[in-house]
């Protein structure tokens, strides 16, 4: 679910400021964790992966149904064509685009969904995260809490004795998965089930144009 590991690090990779740096007069302090190793160790993420792929396995049967019944209607019609009257011909090519635009439209519509059902298995993951992470600066006075794993590149090199990443992990195990982690689609879930990747029917050659 390589999504899914995605949207985690793009929304670990901010910085957590506290109040503490408008202080002058007080010193700052600084950590820094590694939000890809945090995301990937996180309780609650191997049984969101496990939910989403037990979705996708419906859906994948889905499109799988329709790119083969375009496959074959595009293959009757090349092995047919030669018999085919004009008015036939221009016909069954209808049908063919038709077709097409109808799977082209629904592989799309399952693209968003995946994207959305992604999110919605990670984003309890991540609130505890935040939580954990905004926790633990306040209470050991942190000013600043920087995301080494940052895909902007912000931190280039830090002392390891910085790193809170552990730490982090540390309370996340000790709190447990968030409940709503994994939750199947239909059982109070707002988005629709996971669909995979478009997929493109291939092998056949398409109606000659007239």
């Amino acid at each position: 679910m390589a999504g899914m590991a995605r949207a985690g690090a793009v929304a670990l990779g901010l910085l957590v400021f506290g109040a503490a740096a408008a202080a002058a007069q007080t010193p700052v302090k600084i950590g820094y964790i590694k939000s890809q190793t945090i995301l990937a160790n996180a309780p609650g993420r191997a049984a969101a992966e496990s939910q989403f792929e037990k979705e996708m396995t419906t859906y994948r049967a889905q499109v799988q149904r329709m790119g083969d019944s375009l496959n074959t209607l595009i293959a009757d019609y090349n092995k047919q064509e030669v018999s085919l009257s004009p008015q036939a011909k221009e016909t069954r090519q209808k049908d063919i685009r038709a077709k097409e635009e109808e799977y082209q439209r629904r592989t799309q519509e399952l693209q968003q969904q995946v994207r959305a059902r992604e999110a919605e298995l990670v984003r309890p993951i991540m609130e505890q995260i935040n939580k954990v992470i905004d926790e633990l600066r306040a209470e050991e006075g942190y000013s600043m809490i920087f995301d080494a794993e940052n895909q902007a590149g912000v931190v280039v090199a830090a002392d390891k004795n910085l790193d809170l990443t552990e730490k982090v992990l540390a309370r996340l195990r000790a709190a447990g998965p968030p409940t709503s982690a994994s939750r199947p689609a239909g059982a109070g879930a707002t988005q629709r089930p996971a669909a995979p990747a478009a997929q493109q029917p291939s092998g056949v050659q398409r109606p000659k144009p007239r």
